[in-house]
């Protein structure tokens, strides 16, 4: 009992301390995991061959995780999505697969661990690149859209690879006799599996059962899941949510094994199925957690069986297949950018972000090894080169990055030619931009609009309104709208550093005009301000005091005294932030700031004491004015 907490407290604490760390350095929770385990395994030994075991364990949290992935997959979505997930999904991961697995052969592997090579390396790192993306706002670009298409393509495309692995080992585990006839060597059903609903039945028996199985868990997902769940619900106990989400999970994973199918297949089936249901939520909060610590787990184990033993003996081999295999993956990414008109930055962004080998290779290498479809040894190289090209994806960003800059926005078009000038120039015809290019239109005054998004130049441009498709960060393009003449500049762009470098340099530029800029959060109102804005706006502030302010009507407040309320938060808040300017630190978070976070606390103080004694003087005046009216009283 000593050693298993003993170890747990290995495991817990290399994460706590790991994932935290590379998630603040942009790295992503997985390759924080796998720094984890090879802290606690190949540098230091606090963890040796129990790890073996404890990924068997682990291993369930990718059961979890893809019932999880099915829950998130409408069917209706799924076919809305066909062309992408078809088209450049599907093309990726068959073309990257087969090229891999010719490279394979060419190197003397037999045909069939050839094809599981290449299935491994046809996936990517979902968490890294998605995560990633994020970080960097490029989820929305045409390029991140595509990626996440391949993602979620390979993401459904685990599943019957997992199928398929098993009869991939059918081939590993025979050998021809001397006499010529056809001997097993590891029979995997009798070695990993005591029971079964398939073993000694015919082939049309097996057949029946298997489609039996399959069919029991998608009725018992749309007929009995929901009076299971008010059943449960009597017991107004949340743990038993919990313990309804383990025990379909789990049962799932038994039938399936049972009919020699792959739990992992059952699962996704079962998510898939219920995901129109009403407590599709509730599942996916009860499971998140597990599936996140199993997940993480199997990555640390992961880590900790990494060979860099074999690496420091041949570090010229393992780098050149590390690199072999992403220049591959890269090609036929960038040959597929071309084929789908994918331009500019996005074809970079597409070709770079999904070159390196994912997490699932992970799983699939485990679970290879486990069905005797790869050698231990070969099973060894490939966790290295996996591990080896996930940690140099963050290298690809950042020459991603470099690329872009020498790129222009919006695919290799030309920025267009501004041939007029305006009272006012809008930086950004977004949901923002739009309001604001209308509103002054429409009193009478001249605008000139620049976008970076073709796209949204030309939507804007089929509705009549006039736009020019540029970079509003270059200066020639700023003086060519008018920037020496104009009134006002509203900065109204969704890039934070582009907002704030196109306010810096039109104040450097022009110190008396009048800029006014959008602003995504409060930091970002401190830039703005400093960079030299006259009028910063949140874009979500007003709608929200718009929204507070119902609430206060609803709650018993007269539409006048939630007015007032509203207009006192609203004043209150505009000198909260020019007083907390400066206390503002650049490169400090504010719950680093000591002194910002007290005089924070001070004003919010002193707003809610403003407030109550409005609302105490209001209702003092209400009642002095109903024993007017009633003298009797």
């Amino acid at each position: 009992m000593e050693s298993f907490l003993f170890q747990a407290t290995i495991y817990l604490g290399a994460a706590v301390i790991a994932v935290p760390f590379a998630a603040r350095m942009g790295l992503g929770s997985v390759l924080g995991y796998l720094a984890a385990g090879i802290v606690i395994g190949p540098l230091t030994g606090l963890v040796g061959t129990e790890t073996q075991d404890l990924q068997h364990f682990a291993e369930f949290g990718v059961v979890m995780m893809l019932f999880l992935i099915g829950l998130e997959l409408e069917p209706r979505a799924l076919w809305n999505m066909r062309d992408r997930l078809i088209g450049l999904g599907g093309l990726q991961i068959t073309v990257t697969t087969l090229l891999v697995m010719g490279g394979a052969m060419a190197m003397g592997i037999v045909w069939n661990e050839a094809f599981a090579i290449g299935m491994i390396f046809a996936l990517s790192s979902t968490a890294i690149v998605l995560q990633t993306l994020s970080e960097k706002g490029l989820m929305q670009t045409n390029g991140g859209r595509s990626t996440f298409s391949v993602l979620l393509t390979q993401d459904i495309a685990v599943i019957p690879m997992l199928a398929l692995l098993p009869l991939l080992a059918i081939t590993a585990t025979a050998s021809v006799a001397p006499d010529g006839s056809l001997v097993r060597l590891v029979d995997q059903e009798e070695a990993h599996q005591t029971m079964s609903l398939v073993h000694g039945l015919p082939g049309w028996g097996v057949t029946l059962v298997t489609l039996g199985a399959v069919a029991a868990v998608i009725l018992t997902g749309i007929f009995l899941t929901r009076p299971i769940f008010r059943y449960i619900q009597h017991a107004k106990l949340r743990e038993m949510y919990t313990a309804l989400a383990l025990l379909m999970v789990v049962s799932i994973a038994v039938l399936m094994s049972l009919v020699g199918l792959s739990p992992a297949l059952g699962t996704f089936l079962a998510g898939v199925v219920l995901a129109n249901s009403e407590f599709r939520h509730e599942l996916e909060s009860d499971l998140e957690p597990f599936k996140g610590l199993l997940l993480g787990l199997f990555f640390i184990t992961v880590g900790a069986g990494i060979d860099f033993g074999l690496f420091f003996r041949e570090p010229g081999y393992i780098l050149a297949l590390t690199l072999g295999v992403m220049l591959i993956k890269g090609g036929v990414l960038y040959g597929l950018s071309i084929l789908f008109k994918i331009k500019g930055k996005d074809r970079w962004l597409f070709a770079l972000g999904l070159a390196q080998a994912g997490e699932f290779g992970f799983i699939l290498i485990s679970f290879s090894e486990q069905q005797g479809v790869l050698e231990s040894a070969l099973s060894s190289e490939l966790l290295l080169i996996v591990a080896l090209s996930m940690l140099i994806t963050p290298l690809l960003f950042i020459i991603y990055e470099a690329l872009s800059r020498r790129i222009k926005d919006g695919h290799d078009i030309a920025d267009d030619d501004v041939d007029e000038q305006g009272t006012v120039i809008i930086a950004g015809i977004g949901r923002f931009g739009q309001i604001v290019n209308r509103l002054v239109q429409t009193a009478g005054f001249s605008t000139v609009v620049i976008d970076n998004d073709l796209g949204a130049v030309q939507m804007m441009r089929s509705f009549g309104f006039k736009g020019y498709f540029g970079d509003p960060t270059r200066p020639d393009l700023l003086k060519a709208a008018g920037l020496d003449d104009a009134r006002v500049l509203v900065v109204a762009i969704d890039d934070k550093k582009m907002a704030t470098t196109v306010v810096a340099y039109a104040r450097k530029t022009r110190p008396d005009l009048h800029i006014i800029a959008r602003a995504r959060d409060r930091v970002h109102v401190y830039e703005l301000n400093a960079a030299g804005a006259n009028d910063v706006v949140r874009e979500m502030f007003d709608s929200s005091l718009r929204a507070g302010r119902y609430a206060l009507e609803n709650l018993g407040l007269s539409e006048f005294e939630a007015n007032e309320a509203e207009t006192m938060f609203y004043e209150h808040d505009r000198a909260a932030i020019r007083e907390l300017s400066d206390y503002w630190k650049p490169g400090v978070a504010m719950r680093d700031n000591p002194e910002y976070v007290a005089r924070a606390k001070a004003l919010n103080n002193e707003l809610e004491t403003a407030l109550a004694t409005k609302q105490q003087s209001s209702e003092e005046a209400s009642d002095a004015q109903k024993r007017r009216g009633n003298p009797s009283s």
